[in-house]
């Protein structure tokens, strides 16, 4: 079944090769075409190091592929732009501003007048849960409200897509696990078009309306995965348990 929705980003045969030390050309992507639709959450999903994030920057803008091509909303994209918000493993949030100077940010550098852009950021950092903090720097913030006020950042940039690469990879499980119905609450609560790149499978079937399966370099398409199940999910539920199940033999045949 096809996912609802307008195509808002699509790539189509994208590869990407570099150059090794040797001189060598190491192909990390092969030939990977797949669409996007409009608030729709697609998880890219495969094991580590095969490629995942090199896609992700292709989409922003942030790389440019060997072969075929990017497009949003039907323009090609060439360089990064605000209306693809990133969200990276490790936050990127000014140390030197606070909670209230990071969400902001976005709205300011466009020349949004400070009250409304204010009025915005509050609305963001209200969803996410930290409401209290707008006056905390960084560094005095846990891992797990770095990568809220991160969000919150990223949506106050009210960008039309949001790429997140592996954002909670680096919280421990507990966290991790909390995180990942946050964001699940926050998408369903300010719907917006989300691409998740993980290699955790039980993150990906919690949070997916679609998984795409990449295999390793050069990493191609597997398969995709409608992920029907009911929000929010219960990660002992039978049927999510055979998705899981499923998904894992197709990555690994022995299993």
């Amino acid at each position: 079944m096809e996912p609802a929705g307008n195509i808002i980003l699509r790539c189509e045969h994208l590869s990407r090769s570099f150059t090794t030390p040797s001189g060598t050309d190491y192909r990390v992507l092969g030939d990977v075409s797949f669409d996007v639709r409009e608030n729709e959450f697609l998880v890219l999903f495969g094991p580590g190091q095969c490629g995942k994030t090199t896609l992700l920057n292709l989409l922003a803008g942030l790389d440019q592929p060997t072969g075929g091509f990017v497009e949003m909303q039907g323009e090609p994209v060439h360089a990064p732009s605000p209306s693809r918000g990133v969200v990276y493993q490790t936050t990127s949030l000014f140390p030197w501003l606070t909670v209230m100077g990071n969400v902001e940010f976005g709205p300011a550098s466009r020349g949004i007048p400070k009250a409304e852009r204010r009025k915005q950021a509050q609305y963001f950092i209200d969803l996410v849960g930290l409401k209290g903090f707008e006056k905390s720097y960084p560094n005095q913030l846990s891992g797990g409200m770095q990568q809220r006020a991160g969000i919150a950042r990223a949506y106050c940039s009210d960008p039309s897509v949001l790429l997140m690469d592996e954002p909670f990879g680096h919280l421990d499980a507990q966290t991790r696990y909390m995180m990942e119905q946050e964001l699940e609450r926050i998408w369903r609560a300010e719907k917006r078009t989300v691409l998740f790149v993980t290699n955790n499978i039980e993150e990906a079937l919690y949070l997916a309306d679609r998984i795409i399966l990449l295999t390793n370099c050069p990493s191609v398409i597997c398969k995709e995965y409608m992920v029907n199940l009911p929000r929010p999910r219960n990660y002992v539920d039978p049927a999510f348990l055979q998705l899981r199940k499923e998904i894992t033999r197709e990555m690994d045949p022995t299993q």
